[in-house]
């Protein structure tokens, strides 16, 4: 593999427009390279850092292995150096993977997806306790876990409560 350039520091905000713009346009890995190439120069870049953050969180949808993905999405969220943008982006991860559990279906998605989304609004709530004055992202986030809960009740069930009929042959 080549060597990768650098980019300059006068470019930084420029190129995190950049991946904003990638995030809208549903190229996620797009988005997150530039983050990577921002952190690269500027590893304490906090805008960067959370827009990695979404950015791998974006590609849970469309992964067909999300281990890796989730695993340093959860990472990354992790090492956010604010409390409030640590457990915000660790229930946006963590609400991201129920949505993607639930579009795929499956035996036990529900469950799963239950869970996922009862530790997204863990998360909310916990950055709601430390977030900012006029800052009601948390919350807005919590309640769209709880509609579609109420939406939804076998998302409260647990995965190894949910029936699957064995297929017979004739």
């Amino acid at each position: 593999m080549s060597d990768l350039k650098k980019l300059s520091p006068a470019a930084i905000p420029a190129a995190l427009a950049k991946a904003e713009r990638y995030r809208l346009l549903n190229e996620p890995e797009q988005a997150e390279s530039i983050c990577e190439d921002v952190l690269a120069i500027d590893p304490s870049n906090g805008d960067a850092q959370v827009s990695l953050v979404l950015a791998l969180s974006d590609q849970l949808a469309a992964a067909h292995d999300t281990g890796p993905v989730l695993a340093r999405a959860q990472e990354q969220a992790r090492a956010l150096a604010s409390p409030y943008q640590r457990a915000y982006c660790l229930g946006l991860v963590a609400e991201r993977r129920a949505r993607a559990v639930l579009a795929r279906g499956g035996a036990g998605a529900h469950g799963h997806a239950g869970e996922w989304l009862r530790e997204a609004m863990q998360y909310f709530s916990e950055a709601e306790g430390v977030r900012p004055a006029d800052d009601d992202a948390a919350i807005l986030r919590w309640n769209a876990c709880a509609r579609l809960i109420a939406r939804y009740p076998a998302l409260l069930e647990s995965p190894a409560a949910e029936r699957v009929e064995p297929v017979t042959s004739e």
